[in-house]
């Protein structure tokens, strides 16, 4: 079986097709995705503009004739902190199915924070204990924490890479005021946050997901991602403390340089660095742990489980009655735009 999920992020809008069946590990297959920060196409008011809703619906179509093309049998479609947190989102979400059919489900920041922990429990298994989870994206910071398959305690703060990059990190190099503004605020924000965990006791292993983690991982020394997902990578406080502080006083230009980071995130990767060394010093762990799995195979996994209950997926109509000639020659697999109850 084929599944796919689109995710509709703040930074990427990211498609990823894998080959699973319940019971088995989630091989992918292709993945088609686009920069897109709709976090830099908000108004004044918090509205995403015209422009950005456009972009939007022009990948999503994209991908829907993507997964048509190769087959997926089944499509969950979803998006997190930039569309939910928007004036407009409920009518971005309402063009996008007008536009496209394709109905992208609203995760809230808890749902989000669930789903991946639930990808990171798959990974590390029972052995790993408790874990606590953090998850940086473009337009918030998700934490999770938890012994069993899901979190005893997930939450979402207004700490994303992008959006502290836009509200707080205006010259390049930033100012040495700005950043230190930006410490002060981070740490404001999250110490609530934090210390809501103490009823759950501490954690065994800290993960990181996120590509943030990874890029701060690898400009630490952490192997590549052409290493393959088994080789271990961790990234530890003392080392993110010494490359925030070295980050800081770099150009955009100059962090290209960088192992790992891409011309799409080089501007935030300052942001992401502060809430990452925040997180450490405040749960007061001395490194974390890069789990390659996150949302998009948590949800997939979800998915299957549910499978495994509900028995095979019946063929979808949603795709497969307007699918454009192109697709039709391709005999491509009819596929549904549903999420599983999370």
């Amino acid at each position: 079986m084929r599944l796919g999920v689109l995710d509709i992020g703040s930074n990427t809008v990211h498609l990823l097709l894998v080959d699973a069946h319940p019971g088995a590990r989630p091989v992918p297959f292709a993945s088609h995705k686009r920069p897109l920060s709709l976090v830099q196409y908000l108004d004044g008011d918090g509205n995403i503009t015209d422009a950005g809703q456009h972009e939007l619906t022009e990948f999503v179509l994209e991908a829907w004739e993507f997964a048509a093309r190769h087959r997926a049998d089944d499509l969950l479609a979803f998006c997190t902190s930039a569309i939910r947190e928007a004036t407009n989102g409920p009518a971005v979400l309402a063009r996008v199915k007008h536009e496209t059919t394709v109905t992208l489900q609203e995760l809230t920041g808890s749902e989000e924070a669930s789903m991946t922990f639930f990808a990171v429990r798959r990974w590390y298994g029972w052995g790993a204990g408790p874990i606590l989870n953090l998850d940086i994206g473009g337009g918030s910071f998700e934490m999770a924490s938890g012994q069993d398959e899901l979190p005893e305690l997930a939450t979402s703060v207004p700490l994303g890479a992008s959006r502290l990059t836009r509200d707080w990190l205006h010259e390049d190099p930033p100012s040495a005021k700005s950043v230190k503004e930006l410490r002060r605020y981070i740490r404001a924000t999250l110490k609530p946050a934090v210390r809501s965990f103490d009823a759950i006791g501490r954690a065994n292993l800290v993960a990181g997901t996120s590509k943030t983690f990874r890029s701060l991982a690898r400009i630490a020394g952490a192997a590549p991602s052409a290493a393959g997902p088994y080789v271990k990578r961790e990234l530890n406080a003392t080392d993110l403390g010494i490359w925030a502080q070295r980050i800081s006083a770099m150009k955009t230009e100059d962090r290209l340089h960088l192992p790992g980071v891409s011309e799409a995130r080089a501007n935030q990767l300052l942001a992401g660095a502060l809430v990452a060394e925040a997180a450490l010093e405040l749960f007061e762990f001395k490194k974390v742990k890069i789990c390659p799995w996150a949302l998009r195979e948590g949800l997939i996994l979800r998915r299957l489980d549910q499978l495994v209950f509900d028995g095979p997926l019946e063929p979808a109509p949603h795709v497969g009655a307007q699918q454009s000639d192109a697709a039709q020659q391709s005999d491509a697999a009819q596929h549904a735009a549903t999420l599983p109850v999370i």
